[in-house]
């Protein structure tokens, strides 16, 4: 039987949309969930949705809002500053023969300098793939998985496979990778369509970013 895992990513401190997530990877019947970062940010629901992802043991990395968030922050006490100190900065795991490597960015550890895959509209940059497979093959994983560039990536770049879930936020999607096969199943969040490239020039130019 397959491992299954939800990928939820830069929910921005927006409950809804990771709601529905978490209730989607409860029907599919997930074995576990992992967050890629950049929970804070932008949204103003932060300690609901922080109250989500632990009701859920979802499991999180730090991404770099997070840090803005606790640098910003007199109030060590607070307890999504208490949430966020405890959270590392990336996580390697092995689920089913397979080596599965969490980072927010970028491997070995960035939190800002994030794997664009993608044109605006959502099409594959020949260069960029060029570029990352050769970066990436001084890393030992067989899948790599990243959030940060706002992005629904599913790509095998060389031996490695790529995932970024996306923004539940912005792009309205999350991801369930099933192990061993290395499948993925991409899904739509809050009755939108997925917007797999979501582009902040753009959006600013068509002044629609409040929609998101």
């Amino acid at each position: 039987m397959s491992y299954k895992i939800g990928l939820i990513s830069d929910v921005h401190a927006s409950s809804k949309p990771v709601s529905q997530a978490l209730s989607i990877f409860k029907k599919k019947k997930v074995d576990s969930i992992l967050c890629l970062g950049d929970i804070a940010g932008y949204g103003d629901e932060l300690e609901e949705t922080v109250q989500l992802l632990k009701e859920h043991n979802c499991k999180s990395i730090m991404g770099n809002h997070e840090s803005w968030y606790m640098d910003n922050n007199d109030d060590k006490n607070d307890e999504c500053y208490q949430y966020f100190s405890d959270l590392p900065k990336t996580i390697n795991i092995s689920i089913e023969g397979k080596e599965l490597f969490c980072v927010h960015a970028s491997p070995p550890d960035d939190d800002m300098n994030g794997i664009r895959l993608l044109d605006e509209h959502g099409n594959l940059i020949p260069e960029e793939e060029k570029k990352w497979k050769a970066q990436l093959t001084e890393f030992e994983f067989d899948v790599l998985l990243i959030g940060h560039t706002h992005q629904v990536i599913n790509q095998r770049l060389g031996d490695k496979l790529v995932i970024n879930p996306g923004s539940t936020k912005f792009n309205h999607s999350c991801m369930i990778l099933k192990l061993p096969e290395m499948s993925v199943e991409i899904i739509s969040l809050s009755n939108k369509n997925i917007i797999y490239s979501w582009n902040w020039s753009l959006l600013y130019n068509k002044n629609i970013i409040s929609k998101y």
